[in-house]
């Protein structure tokens, strides 16, 4: 019997896109659910190893889930617990950070008013207008889900996170059983990647913030700023948020070195440390702890950290990249996704030794002349 020809393209195409729509939709209408689930899938994959350790050291498995988990919320509650302090004492400082904005903000009016012969009462109308068009971006930024969810639903993850640990043999037997036999061995092959692509992200992750905290923290006692210990843990935590991250750290940061040291050398000695300590994670922290493991080109990115914003607020952003990595994975051992996988990856076709990209390269060559 003849085999059925293959669809055309724009079909292919066609259903492709439709796909990603309606997983979009799902993701975007059920994202209270979502969302705490996909975090507790990295944390139990992130403290798999340990489950597993304590397992063959002779702790029954339940016990062993339980400590793992346990463990993993006391370091949160703990960071939790030194931010909230140092929150609490920054809190007194506001006031402070008042008068030195309203005391900037004259200084700032008045050489306005004798560089540029602007009044005061056109600087008012430009300033009014202005303000009316940020509160509508923010109006339209709810849109974008740049706040999230409710903070309750944090409390499922680590009872994800133990569920997903107890079921976790039922659970890849259902992902195996769920195919037909000739492509059970690259199923098995797809999740033994997910699982290492996850497991040394996550990890080299935590080394990497771990770093990042300690040399900026670091750079700014050096420069005696005050709350230094704060600002370098939440640059580091927002550092988490690719590309967007350190723009809003530096901007706080400047923003609470304002309150004690109003003066231009020191907050541009804020700014140097950032810049510093981003150039030295850019360059040499990213590439040697978290490895070659996650190869997403810079494009797809920035593109899939502004739609996990749209989509689920912060923490879509933060979980962007492993999932992005994760449907790299698929993408590159499914036939007929592969061309997807290429738009993910940062090979470019002067790294590739296929055929296919010779012939690429001799296209867009013939093309280009």
């Amino acid at each position: 019997m003849d085999s059925l020809p293959a669809p055309p393209f724009y079909q292919h195409l066609s259903q492709t896109l439709l796909a990603i729509a309606l997983v979009t939709l799902g993701i975007y209408l059920g994202q209270d659910i979502i969302v705490p689930l996909a975090m507790a899938v990295l944390l139990a994959v992130l403290l798999r190893p340990l489950e597993s350790w304590l397992t063959r050291h002779g702790v029954p498995k339940i016990l062993s889930i339980s400590i793992a988990v346990l463990l993993a919320m006391l370091v949160l509650a703990g960071v939790a617990v030194l931010l909230s302090v140092q929150i609490s004492d920054f809190s007194d400082e506001l006031p402070k950070l008042k008068r030195n904005i309203n005391d900037a903000y004259r200084d700032i009016r008045r050489w306005i008013r004798r560089e540029y012969s602007v009044s005061y009462r056109q600087q008012d109308q430009y300033l009014q207008k202005a303000q009316s068009q940020t509160m509508e971006n923010f109006q339209s930024a709810e849109t974008l889900g740049i706040v999230t969810g409710p903070l309750g639903s944090l409390v499922l993850i680590p009872i994800y996170a133990f569920l997903l640990l107890y079921y976790r043999a039922m659970l890849l037997h259902f992902m195996v059983v769920l195919f037909a036999d000739k492509h059970k061995e690259k199923v098995l092959d797809v999740l033994g990647q997910i699982k290492s692509i996850i497991q040394s992200y996550m990890v080299g992750l935590l080394l990497e913030t771990g770093v990042v905290a300690i040399l900026n923290s670091v750079g700014l006692l050096i420069l005696n700023v005050q709350y230094a210990i704060l600002l370098g843990i939440m640059a580091a935590i927002l550092n988490l948020i690719p590309y967007i991250g350190g723009l809003v750290a530096t901007a706080l940061a400047v923003m609470v070195t304002f309150i004690n040291h109003p003066d231009g050398y020191t907050l541009i000695g804020v700014v140097g440390v950032f810049l510093a300590v981003q150039f030295i994670d850019n360059n040499f922290l990213v590439p040697l702890v978290i490895g070659s493991k996650v190869r997403i080109n810079a494009l797809v990115s920035i593109v899939g950290v502004l739609v996990g914003g749209a989509l689920a607020g912060i923490s879509g952003m933060f979980l962007s990249i492993p999932a992005i990595a994760m449907m790299k994975v698929v993408f590159d051992r499914v036939d007929g996704l592969k061309p997807w996988g290429i738009l993910l990856g940062d090979q470019t076709p002067e790294q590739a030794n296929s055929k296919l990209f010779g012939l690429v390269r001799r296209k867009v060559k013939d093309v280009e002349e």
